[in-house]
């Protein structure tokens, strides 16, 4: 089913040459330390603190308003010390969610209002439930759905997963139209 044109005021957003749309309204605080691979998006009201630690965003990945993409961290004796957040290709990061994890795989949906805690490592494939919140160090595995608070596998997805989310996240891209007469 082909997704219908999402429409924005042109002079809302930055296209980069690479095609990355970022909103305007959008806070990119250490800019030099984030990366977009090219034909992500950044909604407006999401912060991304590159200024903590590097932040590096697949191909064609989302994220969506409001979303918080804030490196993870570890207290050692005198000082905190952060580490890279690296987010893979095709994922979408729901509205108001909050990533402090260490890896979001290729392929990946994380839902709404959701909280990834400082280290979590989700492999390719993963789909993490509206309003679910994953403690610190969770891993979880390909092909797998969590849920809850705290998030728990509740089932496995397909294996035509990659797939699925490969074409979803293209052609969301595809019909994020800016509208010159907005």
């Amino acid at each position: 089913m082909e997704l219908p044109d999402i429409t924005y005021p042109v002079g809302d957003y930055i296209e980069t040459a690479a095609g990355n749309k970022v909103s305007r309204f959008s806070f990119l605080s250490g800019s030099q330390n984030i990366v977009l691979s090219g034909r992500c998006i950044v909604k407006e009201d999401s912060i991304l603190r590159g200024d903590l630690a590097q932040i590096r965003v697949g191909k064609y990945s989302t994220i969506m308003r409001g979303a918080v993409l804030h490196p993870g961290f570890k207290t050692l004796a005198k000082s905190v010390a952060f580490f890279p957040l690296i987010i893979g290709e095709n994922v979408m990061i729901g509205e108001d969610t909050i990533v402090s994890a260490a890896q979001v795989g290729s392929y990946s949906y994380v839902g709404k209002n959701c909280v990834l805690g400082t280290h979590c490592v989700l492999k390719e494939c993963c789909w993490i439930e509206d309003d679910t919140v994953l403690p610190p160090e969770t891993i979880v595995a390909p092909f797998r759905v969590y849920a809850g608070n705290p998030g728990r596998p509740v089932r496995e997805l397909p294996e035509c997963s990659q797939d699925l989310m490969n074409e979803h996240t293209r052609s969301y891209y595809k019909h994020f139209i800016g509208d010159t007469t907005k």
